[in-house]
């Protein structure tokens, strides 16, 4: 591909590949700090115009670089050739988000690269070059179909700083954060707290006793709202989105709604219901009203992806989404599947045709941040959840609490996906999936659900009136734990250790304790000055933990719990610099204090 702008840039020549057409680009540097640049890259067309692809392009030696991460890397941290699939991020306000992390086994940062446009459509990619023992590290703009345009501007961020990788991710966030675009929703204090979902444990078979009886078990374990999920809306259980788009209440389920609300809101917990806001199916009445103004005509699911570009689309979903939390007094909506409005080979090219705005994301981000704006004029505290992948810096103006996607009883995926999310979302509190087990497990293995979804706000689906006395005393004790140390866990400094192996080992502390957890079989490493209070959480089901120290601790009194709670022992202790092996049970907890 023809070289049109070549620029040196953070000791890299980097090069703009792709056809401009009558377009002038242009790239100019800017020195930000020391292993810090921004690389500005301009677009200026004579006439509106659709823009192809272009590239920006650079080369640096494989020389410490031996893991790598993006939003959507999931559970392979591994260095890919440069021409695997896999080794591509692919973004856009409704998808991931514009970054990528390039570090050693050490944790430590080689180079993270992201954009300034976290709206359009864009892709980022690295990959080894097996010629020349080279990373080939490439950003494509205008990587989708796009309206055409006149003007365009962007900032490459290019960091080299030898800073721990997930400090660059956050400091990343943080200059999203600064952008008025991604300024941050507020988070209300029960978007901290934790929650009770009726998906696992009902999935659409709903009923106002049920989700009451539930409500009323979750309130007493230190859950404070109830998300009801899909089946509110149609008397079909058989899964599927073909009933959704009319979005009116299920008599058949719940005779009286509002009481129903109300009756939850007297046990003492919020409600917040589920949409998908996208969908619009061939059994609802707004399907006719709307059958031409969806983005994938050609669909044979059974239910279409709405055309956001149509102001009546747009009007449509943000009233829908008022009058039901006016009329039945709603603390909030979970708000599903908003990464599906893309445009399709069908729909490419329609432009205009009665749309006031011819970008998807664009019309996506006006319908979102409208929905925000008016939900937020109705309740200030209104709760607002998107779930991964859907998690990137724009989407935290839309809403303010951001879950891992759907990993049903994978404790490992739930602590991959709530880190992964912690890592670039800042205030906005990351949950985890709804933890669910079978009430056959033994408590030490229900008691991981809970432990590897730790530095985030737990979720739970579960018939909590079905499971063991022993679960139940294990889900109270966590819960608690969870309260207890929430000052730390959601909003102290942040340390995952190993992204390469998953996160074996996680840290949160601030100046008055440290929480650590432990998910392999390997050493918590800690530096001098540690804080006075010191908590181990054993997520293994080895009976030790190891804790390896810079410096020898005086006395202190060690306490070690079990998953429900038993004080085990309390005995004093001294622990020597380097290795220290504390005798702790699966799926329990040692406090040094």
């Amino acid at each position: 591909m023809p070289s049109i702008v070549h620029i040196s840039a953070a000791g890299f020549e980097l090069y703009l590949e792709g056809n401009a057409g009558s377009a002038e680009v242009s790239l100019s540097v800017e020195e930000i700090a020391e292993g810090l640049t921004h690389v500005n890259f301009s677009f200026r067309s004579p006439q509106p115009t659709r823009p192809s692809s272009l590239r920006l392009v650079w080369h640096l030696p494989l020389a410490g670089i031996h893991l790598r991460w993006f939003p959507g890397s999931g559970t392979d941290r591994t260095l890919l050739a440069e021409w695997r699939a896999r080794r591509v991020c692919d973004s856009r306000n409704t998808l991931n988000a514009p970054v990528y992390a390039l570090f050693d086994s050490a944790d430590r940062n080689s180079l993270t690269f992201a954009l300034s446009d976290a709206l359009n459509a864009t892709r980022l990619a690295a990959g080894v070059v097996e010629e020349t023992a080279s990373v080939k590290c490439e950003v494509t703009l205008f990587a989708e179909s796009s309206a055409p345009l006149v003007a365009y501007d962007v900032t490459l961020r290019l960091d080299t700083r030898p800073v721990p990788w997930h400090k660059t991710l956050a400091d990343t966030s943080d200059w999203w954060a600064s952008m008025p675009s991604c300024a941050p929703a507020p988070v209300p204090d029960h978007a901290r707290l934790p929650m009770y979902s009726s998906w696992y444990s009902f999935h659409q078979r709903l009923s106002p006793t049920a989700i009451l009886e539930q409500c009323l078990t979750a309130k007493g374990l230190g859950m404070e709202s109830i998300i009801v999920d899909d089946g509110w809306q149609t008397d079909d259980n058989s899964r599927g989105y073909a009933f959704c788009g009319d979005w009116l209440v299920t008599k058949s389920k719940f005779p009286a709604f509002a009481a129903h609300v109300k009756s939850v809101h007297d046990a003492g917990m919020k409600y917040i219901l589920w949409f998908s806001v996208p969908f619009v199916g061939i059994h609802s009445k707004a399907y006719a009203r709307f059958r031409d103004k969806v983005l994938n005509p050609a669909s044979t699911d059974g239910w279409f992806v709405l055309d956001p570009r149509f102001r009546e689309v747009r009007e449509y979903l943000v009233g829908l989404y008022e009058k039901t939390v006016v009329e039945y007094g709603l603390d909030g909506l979970k708000l599903d599947f908003v990464d599906t409005f893309e445009l399709t080979p069908e729909t490419r090219d329609s432009f205009g045709g009665g749309r006031d705005i011819d970008s998807v994301p664009e019309a996506v981000d006006r319908l979102l941040t409208d929905t925000m704006s008016s939900l937020r004029a109705i309740n200030p505290n209104i709760l607002i959840e998107f779930r991964q992948s859907y998690i990137g810096p724009m989407m935290r103006k839309y809403g303010n609490m951001f879950r891992a996607g759907d990993v049903p009883g994978d404790y490992h995926g739930n602590r991959i996906s709530t880190v992964d999310i912690r890592l670039i979302s800042g205030s906005t509190p990351a949950h985890s999936d709804m933890v669910m087990w079978h009430p056959q497990d033994s408590v030490e293995s229900a008691a991981m659900q809970l432990i590897h979804t730790l530095f985030s706000v737990p979720q739970v689906s579960m018939l909590l009136d079905r499971i063991p006395t022993e679960h139940v005393e294990m889900l109270r004790f966590y819960l608690a734990f969870w309260r207890q140390h929430r000052d730390v866990l959601l909003d102290g400094i942040f340390e995952p250790a190993g992204p390469g192996m998953l996160y074996p080992v996680v840290i949160a502390r601030n100046e008055a304790k440290l929480v650590a957890a432990v998910y392999a079989d390997a050493p918590v490493r800690m530096a001098s000055g540690a804080p006075a209070t010191l908590i181990f959480v054993n997520g293994t089901f080895v009976d030790r933990l190891i804790v390896d120290l810079s410096e020898p601790v005086g006395e202190k009194t060690l306490t070690v719990l079990s998953c429900r709670g038993e004080k085990l022992r309390r005995e004093t202790v001294r622990l020597a610099a380097g290795v220290n092996v504390v005798a702790v049970p699966p799926a329990g907890v040692a406090v040094i204090e």
